[in-house]
């Protein structure tokens, strides 16, 4: 039975995040970035100046939040970072070079320019589209432009509904998946693997170590999630700049360290990226195909740009206006995969692991452990220790961010008091996650998260129309100050009411 459902999930698996999804993914990218005319370029200096850029201000709108239905826009920036800066950020990155080399990079960067506009529409759908629930708090995200937007076509509002539903159901199963349980195992594997390797303690077959680690994790999380997206978004403020920096500043210093491979490490990565040919020796060589697919992939994995997960968080922000939070979403995209998994990929090229003549890892190589093994290499057994820690953040706070994804899920199905259940439900799966040996539940919540994709795009390239309007609206009013209405809410009343705070702002 076990073996039936693997191989009927890796066949679900390599259709979803193979050719077809990808061509989806990068399809919708292309769509958005031609029909926005480049927005992610043209307008590069607007939206860096009005999301990490208006970060640095006194008594800036894009931190500063009275509202406590709300969180600010830069709470929702890392939040929805706080679910995607996660192991694939690390591990992931290491496992594209060494299963489709150096090449991989230049695809993953690729992905992350297309889906910096696909991830743009998303965030101002989910703003256009959100509404109050029960309880008086903003919900957004692909269940209600699927819904409200789609469903509004001729023909399509049974569609649409079915739509929404299996996106949501897609999302919560993911969310106890490669949401909590996968990320809640890498953690454990890492500090067993870092600070307990000579410890060996088993009670009845159960690994006590693992055990332990699984409670501390718990009791944490029930801390944090119980006490809702505020409390979330107040920790991944605190936590996802603290380890992002450090994680980038440290990699800085290892690159420092081995400058001269520099070069010749981003020349591997144009160099290989249509392939790599055969060399010396019989040695086998990565297919054009496998480049491409690991790089995109990975890229996706990490940034979850045409997933539709983070905006259920970002639509939860205080801004009023969709393009606005769009622009968060670029650099969300820009921040995970330019920056973050760039570092990644950059410290893992100069290890000398990789060999940048012909492309090919050295035999025996272990892409789980590749980054820590640099890191240790720069800076002793604290550099290994480093990496565990900041694999313990990452994947944590994924859990964190995910908990919020599954909540705004639940909440569209079953309403505000289903959350609750679900949140008790998912905090006791974490104990799983740390004690999980079988990567089977893993591979079938990987195979749900990519299926996000399909409900989620279907609604962006059917609304894409609609986002192109609402941007042009927000250049014409904001860049060349033209005197329009403006486009703020599909809702009449809540239209009123942003119309009103806007002019309330000037």
């Amino acid at each position: 039975m076990i073996e039936k459902i693997t191989q009927i999930n890796n066949e679900l698996n390599s259709f979803i995040w193979g050719i077809p999804g990808l061509v989806l993914l990068i399809g919708t990218g292309l769509l958005i970035t031609f029909g926005s005319k480049f927005f992610q370029l043209s307008h590069i200096a607007h939206w860096w100046k009005n999301t990490i850029g208006s970060v640095f201000k006194k008594n800036s709108k894009s931190t500063k939040n009275t509202d406590k239905k709300s969180i600010s826009q830069f709470q929702a920036l890392c939040t929805a970072l706080a679910a995607t800066v996660g192991t694939g950020n690390i591990a992931g990155v290491a496992a594209a070079i060494v299963i489709g080399g150096p090449g991989a990079v230049f695809w993953m960067w690729i992905a992350a320019f297309l889906g910096m506009m696909t991830n743009f529409a998303e965030n101002t759908l989910g703003i256009y589209y959100r509404r109050r629930n029960a309880d008086g708090e903003w919900s957004g995200g692909p269940m209600y432009y699927l819904r409200d937007g789609l469903g509004r076509k001729k023909g399509m509002k049974n569609v649409a509904k079915v739509l929404a539903v299996l996106f949501s159901c897609f999302a919560i199963l993911a969310s106890f998946g490669i949401g909590n349980m996968g990320q809640v195992n890498k953690i454990v594997l890492n500090m067993e693997s870092a600070f307990f390797s000579s410890v060996s303690w088993e009670v009845g077959g159960i690994n006590m170590i693992n055990l332990c680690i699984g409670i501390v994790l718990l009791v944490i999380a029930a801390l944090i999630i119980v006490g809702g997206l505020r409390r979330v978004a107040t920790v991944a403020e605190r936590i996802v700049p603290f380890m992002a920096l450090s994680y980038v500043v440290l990699g800085i210093v290892i690159l420092v360290m081995r400058y001269d491979r520099i070069i010749p490490a981003f020349s591997s990565i144009f160099k290989y990226a249509f392939g790599i040919k055969a060399v010396a020796g019989g040695v086998a060589g990565v297919a054009i195909k496998k480049v491409i697919v690991q790089g995109c992939k990975r890229g996706v994995f990490s940034n979850e740009a045409g997933l539709g997960s983070s905006v259920m968080v970002h639509s939860a922000s205080n801004v009023k206006e969709p393009v606005r939070q769009g622009m968060w979403g670029i650099f969300e995209v820009f921040f995970d995969t330019m920056i973050v998994c760039t570092m990644t990929a950059l410290i893992a090229l100069t290890s000398g692991v990789i060999d940048l003549n012909t492309g090919m890892a050295a035999a025996g190589t272990n892409d789980a452990t590749l980054i820590s093994q640099a890191f240790g290499s720069a800076f002793g057994k604290p550099g290994e220790w480093f990496v565990a820690i900041a694999m313990l953040l990452f994947a944590f706070t994924t859990v964190l961010g995910w908990s919020q994804y599954g909540s705004k899920a639940v909440e569209y199905l079953f309403g505000t008091k289903g959350v609750k259940v679900y949140k008790v439900i998912f905090v006791v799966m974490i104990l799983s996650g740390a004690l999980m040996t079988s990567s089977l539940a893993w591979d079938i919540s990987d195979t749900f998260n990519g299926f996000m994709l399909v409900p989620n795009l279907i609604g962006v390239v059917a609304l894409f129309p609609l986002v192109i309007k609402i941007t042009k609206n927000y250049v014409d009013r904001n860049i060349r100050k033209k005197d329009v209405k403006p486009i703020l809410s599909y809702d009449p009343d809540i239209q009123q009411e942003m119309e009103d705070a806007l002019k309330q702002d000037q």
